[in-house]
């Protein structure tokens, strides 16, 4: 037999290999595996990534949702958009809910998972007890709400005033119904991310508490030197998530409010249902729509590329 070898010492050419391109190598070697994941891949393209796709189609279209011409309209819905005045106010209030969701929807559960990881007894009880708004339907959250926040008869202002305290307008006020808001929002996701953060807080060594006791510190000091940068990468990536669901807040303001009073909870959800559905307008709405996705895509890379940095510098 004639290797290699013995064909360069002949002074016999060897045929070049043929090149084959890896994605074409990888697919020959997971055929299988490509098989199997095709249907999910095909569902995810058809409902995800074509709406998406088309949604910018739309937002350069005059379309109406009981048919429009489909011309193009080139940036038009976009300079309509941005001419009317509740396109500022849906921003101004998408961002101070965003900001009241990072004070207290981003930290309470950080300060549970905490709070139940240090308990010796109970701790399941704890889990099943804060986890337990998750999985009530949205729906179902907001209807209930609805009654604590009833100004005349609701349990809030029933138990306010067995302590001498008058009715407030908790959703009927332009100064507390955003709040309000994000009482509910809170109250029905805190749970979930609170298992999250526990998980973490499981995966920490136990030499890591260890080592800290017997140095002296106490329950603040581990917190603040052991578990935080311990479970700082779940925290990095819990915060831009929670962005991400702020800024898509449409469920609570559309079935408490409705976007009042005097469009104080007005979100760009609601302002693009408001387009879509009562004008009929589903360029405008879809213009809406990709300004929207354009800006968290926006802050998306730019909140990794800055965590990246912090991170290596940490490192």
């Amino acid at each position: 037999m004639v290797t290699v070898k013995h064909r360069k010492l002949l002074g016999i050419q060897t045929p070049p290999a043929s090149r084959v391109h890896p994605l074409v190598r990888f697919a020959r070697r997971h055929t299988a595996g490509l098989l199997f994941l095709l249907p999910a891949l095909l569902l995810f393209a058809f409902f995800v990534w074509y709406p998406i796709i088309y949604g910018f189609v739309l937002s350069f279209q005059d379309n109406s949702l009981f048919g429009g011409s489909g011309s193009w309209v080139g940036l038009g819905n976009f300079r309509r958009i941005f001419a009317d005045p509740l396109f500022t106010v849906a921003w101004g209030n998408t961002l101070k809910f965003a900001l009241y969701g990072l004070l207290f929807g981003y930290a309470i559960p950080v300060v549970l998972a905490l709070a139940i990881n240090e308990v010796r007894y109970g701790k399941a009880y704890f889990r099943l007890a804060f986890y337990l708004p998750v999985i009530i339907p949205p729906l179902v959250t907001v209807f209930l709400w609805g009654y604590m926040y009833t100004p005349d008869g609701g349990l809030l202002n029933g138990l306010l005033g067995q302590i001498g305290i008058g009715n407030q307008p908790w959703l009927q006020s332009p100064n507390s119904a955003l709040q309000s808001l994000v009482v509910v929002t809170t109250w029905a996701n805190a749970g979930g991310t609170m298992l999250i953060y526990l998980a973490a807080l499981q995966s920490i060594p136990a030499e890591l508490y260890e080592a800290a006791e017997l140095d002296g510190a106490g329950i603040a000091r581990r917190i603040w030197h052991v578990v935080l940068p311990q479970i700082r990468g779940v925290m990095l990536i819990m915060l831009i998530l929670q962005i991400i669901a702020t800024f898509q807040i449409f469920t609570e303001p559309f079935t408490l409010t409705s976007g009042g009073p005097v469009n104080s909870t007005t979100t760009i959800m609601l302002l693009i249902y408001y387009y879509a559905f009562q004008n009929a307008d589903l360029g405008a709405a879809s213009a809406l729509s990709v300004i929207l996705f354009l800006v968290l895509v926006t802050l998306s890379l730019g909140y990794f590329g800055v965590t990246r940095r912090l991170w290596a510098a940490g490192e």
